[in-house]
C-alpha cells in the first residue's frame, strides 16, 4: 500500500472523479431497464465450483430494500459540528431537510434515521420507493437548481462535494441556510463514519451509532458469506479492475485506490489488480497498463458500457480489452452508474447482487 495522500491532492483527486461521474450520468439510455428485476439473491443460487470458466457478460441489479428506521431520542438541537471541510455549522432547526449526493446515499441516511418525513425534495439519484413523491431540486442531470431550493425552503442542507455548481451551494450558505458538509470519499470502511456525520448534523447521534452498527453489521455478514463462494486459495481469486468508460467523450480511466472501487473489489473477494500497482485514485487507460493487469474480470457502470455498444463495442473503443483474459472471455460485469459505488444503508444489498453476478453469472440479469 502506499502512504495517503495530503488534503488537498485528496480534494482534488475527488472532484476529478465527481466530474467524470456527473459527465457518465447523463449519458443517455441503459443496458438494464429502470423496473429490471433485482438479481436473485446469493444465498438463492449455486455459485460455479470455478468462476474462471465462465464466458459471457452479466449485470447485477440490487434488490430494493424498504427503509427500516431506527429508533431513538428525538434531535436534540442546536447542534454545532466541524463539517468535512473545516467550517463550523450550527443547525437549529431541523424540520425541512435537503440531503443531495450524486449517488442518493446522504437522502437514504436521513430516512434509515428516521428522518424522512422532514426531507422536502431529493436528487436525481434518490430513486428509493419513500422519497418518490418529493420534488427534485436537480437538473440536467446533476446540476443543483438554486430557485427549486428556495421554492422549498429549507432549514439544513446536507451536501458533500460531488454536485455543482458549487457557487449554488456557497449561495445557500451566504443567504443563511446552515449547509453541512460532509466527507465525499465514499467506501467500504467509511460508511460507519459517513452515517455517524448524517447524524451528528441533525442531532441525533445516538440514532447514527444504531444505524451504522447495524448497517456494518450487515456489510461483514455479507462480505463474509461472498467469502464463502469464492476461491480460497488466494492464487484462485479472480483479478478484477473497475473500468470507467464515456464513449461519447471519449473518457477512458482505471479507478484505482481512494476511488471506492479498491474496497468494493476486496469486498467481492476478488484482488484489486490497482491496489498491486499502486494506481491512485483514476489514471487514463492505456494499453500497455491494460494487457500487463490482464484481469479476469472487469467492473463497469452500465452507463458506462452502454456509451460504447456493449461488451462488443468496448473491446472496439479499447482495443487492449480483447487481449486481456476478461475481453476474450467477455467477463464485464456492470451495475447501475447510481448505485455501485454509492456505499450507502444498502451496500450489503449492492454486494449480494455482484456477487451473484461475479460468482453466479448466469443467474444474473443481463
Amino acid at each position: 500500500m502506499i502512504a495517503s495522500r495530503s488534503r488537498p491532492a485528496r480534494a482534488a483527486l475527488l472532484l476529478v472523479l465527481a466530474a467524470l461521474v456527473l459527465t457518465g450520468c447523463q449519458a443517455t439510455g441503459s443496458g438494464v431497464a429502470e423496473d429490471a428485476d433485482p438479481t436473485p439473491a446469493l444465498a438463492a443460487v449455486t455459485p460455479l465450483e470455478n468462476p474462471r470458466e465462465w464466458t459471457g457478460a452479466s449485470t447485477a441489479v440490487a434488490a430494493p430494500a424498504p427503509v427500516a428506521p431506527v429508533d431513538g431520542p428525538a434531535p436534540a438541537l442546536p447542534a454545532t459540528i466541524t463539517d468535512a471541510q473545516g467550517t463550523l455549522v450550527t443547525v437549529s432547526d431541523a424540520s425541512r431537510i435537503l440531503a443531495l449526493d450524486i449517488y442518493g446515499s446522504l437522502s437514504r441516511i436521513v430516512f434509515e434515521l428516521g428522518l424522512g418525513d422532514r426531507i422536502v425534495g431529493r436528487d436525481i439519484s434518490s430513486g428509493f420507493a419513500e422519497i418518490a413523491d418529493r420534488p427534485l431540486v436537480t437538473q440536467n442531470g446533476h446540476d443543483l437548481n438554486a430557485e427549486a431550493i428556495l421554492e422549498l425552503d429549507p432549514t439544513v442542507i446536507l451536501t458533500d462535494t460531488s454536485l455543482g455548481p458549487w457557487d449554488t451551494v456557497l449561495q445557500m450558505r451566504e443567504i443563511g441556510i446552515p449547509v453541512v458538509v460532509v466527507d465525499s470519499r465514499r467506501s467500504i470502511d467509511g460508511l460507519g463514519g459517513l452515517i455517524i456525520e448524517v447524524a451528528q448534523a441533525l442531532g441525533v447521534p445516538e440514532r447514527g451509532s444504531a444505524l451504522a452498527q447495524r448497517t456494518t453489521a450487515a456489510v461483514e455478514a455479507k462480505v463474509a458469506q461472498i467469502a464463502d463462494v469464492a476461491p480460497a486459495d488466494p492464487a484462485d481469486r479472480l483479478r478484477m479492475l473497475f473500468l470507467y468508460v464515456r464513449g461519447q467523450s471519449g473518457v477512458y480511466y482505471l479507478f484505482g485506490e481512494e476511488s471506492g472501487a479498491d474496497s468494493l473489489i476486496e469486498a467481492l473477494g476478488g484482488i484489486d489488480i490497482a491496489g498491486q500497482n499502486g494506481w491512485v485514485g483514476m489514471r487514463p487507460v492505456t494499453a500497455e497498463a491494460l494487457v500487463a493487469a490482464n484481469p479476469d474480470v472487469i467492473l463497469m457502470m452500465t452507463k458506462g458500457l452502454d456509451s460504447v455498444g456493449g461488451v462488443d463495442g468496448l473491446t472496439e473503443h479499447i482495443p487492449a480489452v480483447g487481449q486481456t483474459v476478461a475481453g476474450q472471455k467477455g467477463r464485464i460485469v456492470d451495475m447501475s452508474d447510481t448505485t455501485i459505488l454509492s456505499f450507502g444503508p444498502d451496500t450489503a444489498a449492492v454486494l449480494d447482487a455482484l456477487a451473484v453476478a461475479v460468482y453466479a453469472p448466469s443467474e444474473a440479469t443481463r
